[in-house]
This record gives C-alpha cells, structure tokens and sequence, in this order.
C-alpha cells in the first residue's frame, strides 16, 4: 500500500520518517509544501498521479495559533481550503484522507475528556479554520479520518518541550501557566496509532486488475469519522514543564502562573483533554500514559 505524507518536513512528518523502517509493508512517500501546495489542487493532483496514494495523511496546516489571529486569510487558506483541495482530489482517486486536527475545536468549558460527539465551539481563529476544514472534508469525502490531537511534542521541529529547555539553557528561574488543562501528546505515538488505523482500514484492500481500491462495505464505512488521539492522563502546562525538567535532571526555579498573568493573542480552552474510548475500541490503538511517553524520549 501506498502512503502519501503531505506536511512531511513538519514534526508529525518528521515522527512518521524516524518509524517507517518498522513498516516494510507500506511504501511511504514524504512531501512539503515545495512539492505539494495543498491551497492548489493541481500540485495534490499532479502528485496524486504520480504516485496514486492509498491513504494520504494531510499533516499539513498553519499552527501559529496567536499570529492566526491576524494573519486570518492565510490560515483559512491553508486549513479550510487545503484540507478542502485535498478531500475533493481523494475523492477523484479514490484514496483515504486522514486529517490531523485539534482540541482548539472546543472552547475549553467541559470539565470531564471530551468526545467526538461533544459540539465544538471554537475560540481562536486557528481552532475555528481547523474546525471549517473537518467540516469541508466531511462535505466532500465520506473516506475519511479526522484526528484531533493536543498538545503535540517530540524531538522534531519547534514545540513546547523543545523551548522549555532552550529556556532552562538560557535562564535560572522560569514562569509556566498552571490553569490550563490538557494531555501533552509524543508525536511518535500519534504517528504509530495512525498506521494502526492504516493497517485495520487496510484489511478492506482488495486487489483487482492491479489496482488497490477499499471496499465500500458497511465495516469501512462504519469506521469511518472523526476520532481523538492524546496520550493518557493529564495535567497543566507547569505539570507538563514539570516533567519535562525532573526528566532531563534540570535544576531551574520552576514558577507556576496563571492564564492572565501571561496574556496571549489567541484564547487556549482552559480544559482540552480528549477522550480516546473510540480510537482504542475501533482500531485496537495502545495509549500510553503521558509521563511514560515523554520518559521514552531520548535527547
């Protein structure tokens, strides 16, 4: 089976190329946006012809949460109309369209994990593009899964735990907020529970005068939707810091603050965990637990 990567120089990207050796059975293709402009159909197109994809992960998107708030047309550009051009030429070649989304969907006000059946009720400008492009692809192709994930973090690219020890390098004593409510996510774990899904979608396969195409039958069908994948537990971004300095034995004047004492362009939902009961019963995904995970991490 083949599998197209767009997004392939981001983290999630970069997480995909450090496991695909452990998956011989996949051809696995990586591209950016050099190679693939997702705001233009022509370049998915022509890449699609190229390499006439089974699966494609759309890792692609504009996540400069606060600048989003003033940058509003390009973020729509990217996450509503790439993940729209993407779904419509999925659909031309018959190809799965798994799209990364986020926990910015929601505005933070639950008190228990959410759920794929919890309405959405974004706060930002980049939680509300994220949201428009679910819903574009779910106008536009039924063969898809939507993975909203949070807190995203590995050895890859720039993310939380990449600064907080830029920072600890830098300074003696830090401020970190601890009224916010979330579960950090190991890019690497979302990469492998994705070609878990790709496997499990991948029993429907059947080959027929050479081509792979999936079987529009009712167990595929049910499997398709939106789906929530984190690691487990949770815990505030100074639990998260917390962590990542016990870890690394890291001495450093840890100082918890809150949201309002650190004022920010875009609004962070207060409480984002998600509930992962669906993506484990349906496509069996192990989840390991957040502190585990980010114990696993060799730097």
């Amino acid at each position: 089976m083949v599998v197209l990567v767009i997004g392939g120089s981001g983290q999630l990207g970069q997480a995909f190329q450090s496991i695909v050796a452990n998956y011989p059975e996949f051809n696995f293709y990586f591209v950016d946006s050099d190679d693939c402009d997702i705001t233009h159909s022509d370049a998915i197109r022509k890449n699609f012809k190229r390499l006439k994809p089974d699966f494609c992960i759309n890792a692609a998107a504009y996540t400069a949460v606060d600048k989003a708030e003033s940058d509003i047309s390009l973020a729509t550009l990217i996450n509503v109309d790439g993940a729209k051009n993407l779904a419509i030429v999925c659909k031309e070649f018959d190809s799965i369209l798994i799209h990364i989304s986020t926990d910015f969907v929601f505005d933070g006000q639950k008190k228990s994990p959410y759920t794929e059946i919890d309405q959405p009720n974004p706060q930002s400008v980049y939680g509300q593009t994220k949201l428009d492009g679910e819903m574009e692809i779910e106008k536009h192709w039924h063969k898809h899964i939507i993975i909203r994930t949070s807190w995203l973090y590995s050895t890859f690219a720039n993310n939380f735990m990449k600064t907080m020890l830029r920072l600890a390098a830098e300074r003696t004593e830090l401020s970190v907020v601890n009224d916010q409510i979330g579960t950090p996510t190991n890019a690497v774990d979302l990469a492998n529970a994705i070609i878990t899904v790709i496997k499990t979608l991948g029993h429907n396969l059947s080959t027929d005068n050479q081509q792979q195409t999936i079987h529009n039958s009712q167990y595929a069908t049910e499997l398709f939707g939106i789906y929530h994948y984190s690691n487990l537990g949770q815990c505030s971004w100074y639990e998260f810091a917390k962590k990542i300095f016990e870890i690394n034995n890291i001495a450093i004047d840890l100082k918890p603050i809150s949201t309002s004492a650190f004022p920010t362009a875009a609004q962070r939902p207060k409480y984002s965990v998600l509930d992962k009961s669906k993506i484990i019963e349906k496509f069996a995904v192990k989840v390991k637990g957040w502190e585990e995970s980010l114990e696993s991490i060799s730097l």
